[in-house]
């Protein structure tokens, strides 16, 4: 039997291609992280004594923010309140006109100019002032804002007003808002006992005799509504033509902005035009840039952010100079100085979100206590919790990018 070639058998094999070595797959970026040392929180664990007193301040920083952004917040919501409620496409306004807590009057002429532009379905007069009211149980004076309305056409959406404004046809009677600032428990029940509740504004006898949901704000208890002749009655300073506000609704097709403008080109300038939610923007615009609790607000929670920074700068720059030996050593072994900057930066999002939740739960419980003792709405929404949440982390991580200076610089020769 012939043999094979022993020479052909090795180039035989020769000829078979042999697999390549493949090169080792560099592990993903979620791999590295899960596999990494969590040197930053070992750190913190280390010292829990001083972790507890970086979460405190923290915590009480992020109450600050809460408390100032929640009560400006309420400013804007609670002062504002009775503008979201009106029944109108167009406001027409006095032309020296502030905010809704200090209405100016113009002549109620304007009214009837505005009736007779095409696309104008409606135009109502509002009457608006802050009186003295008493209260009926504990004979208090309180401020509360007044509203004269035509008990033919509510002003408000407010189904209790629909349903009640055929009361306030008869002469010195009012609807009261149940949710006003003080102590109305009595009054209250005995309304909704169908009662009626005798009182005093401005030295007139009054009676309430119905109730209507609105809220207290920062300028009023609370609101109480009458017709426009019991509203005159009780005000003989104020003349029936000149209004407050008026109320403009259209026909249906029309855009507000460009009546707006076809009304402010047909009326004198003793008068200001703006469609709703140009009228509702401008009112929240002056709170926020012009009025001086809503720029005092604002500088608060600007303190608080401070605050926070060095609260934390504090902590982290500690703990930069207790362990400086070590990060020195770790630079001496080739690592680089980003490793030690990603550690420190670890410790302050772990502590923004340790005191970030404390922080949270006390002002949730702020909120509750205050609300109830001012009858302001003041509630927590998701919008400013992820935000002053974003807002402690950026916060942590500038008091890390401060603290970690030192060591950036630092040379293991100089530490041994």
């Amino acid at each position: 039997m012939k043999t094979a070639d022993p020479i052909q058998q090795q180039q035989k094999q020769l000829s078979i291609p042999q697999p390549s070595p493949q090169p080792p797959q560099r592990p993903s970026w979620w791999q590295r992280i899960r596999d990494r040392t969590p040197l930053g929180w070992r750190q913190l664990q280390h010292n829990r004594s001083r972790m507890l007193v970086a979460v405190a301040g923290i915590a009480f920083a992020d109450l600050l923010v809460f408390a100032q952004l929640g009560i400006q917040a309420s400013l804007f919501d609670s002062n504002t309140l009775l503008i979201r409620r009106m029944q109108a496409d167009v406001i027409i306004r006095g032309s020296q006109y502030l905010n809704l807590s200090t209405p100016t009057t113009f002549t109620r002429r304007r009214l009837f100019q505005a009736q007779n532009l095409p696309g104008v379905a409606s135009v109502e007069p509002l009457y608006i002032a802050s009186v003295d009211w008493r209260n009926p149980d504990t004979r208090q004076e309180a401020r509360l804002t007044l509203l004269g309305q035509n008990p033919e056409h509510s002003v408000l959406d407010n189904p209790d007003l629909d349903r009640q404004r055929e009361l306030l046809k008869i002469p010195n009677t009012l609807l009261f808002d149940t949710l006003s600032r003080g102590d109305y428990e009595q009054v209250v029940a005995r309304l909704e006992r169908g009662e009626q509740v005798s009182t005093e504004i401005e030295r007139n006898t009054v009676t309430v005799v119905g109730a209507f949901e609105q809220g207290a704000s920062f300028a009023t208890d609370g609101t109480i509504i009458a017709s426009q002749s019991t509203f005159l009655r009780l005000l003989p300073r104020r003349s029936s033509g000149q209004v407050s506000l008026g109320l403009v609704q259209l026909e249906p097709g029309y855009d507000p902005e460009i009546v707006a403008q076809q009304l402010n080109q047909l009326l004198p300038e003793d008068v200001q035009v703006l469609s709703y939610e140009g009228y509702l923007q401008d009112e929240l615009d002056y709170f926020a840039e012009r009025s001086p609790i809503g720029i005092v607000f604002g500088f608060g929670a600007t303190m608080a952010f401070v605050v926070g920074i060095v609260i934390v700068f504090q902590i982290l720059s500690t703990d930069v100079n207790d362990h400086m030996a070590e990060y020195a050593t770790f630079k001496a072994m080739g690592y680089r100085d980003r490793y030690l900057l990603v550690t420190i930066f670890e410790e302050a999002v772990i502590l923004a979100v340790l005191g970030f939740i404390p922080g949270l739960g006390l002002a949730l419980a702020q909120y509750t206590l205050v609300s109830r003792a001012t009858a302001l709405p003041l509630t927590m929404t998701l919008s400013r919790a992820i935000f002053v949440l974003v807002l402690t982390v950026v916060m942590c991580g500038v008091s890390g990018a401060f603290a970690s200076r030192r060591l950036r610089s630092a040379d293991p020769a100089d530490i041994f």
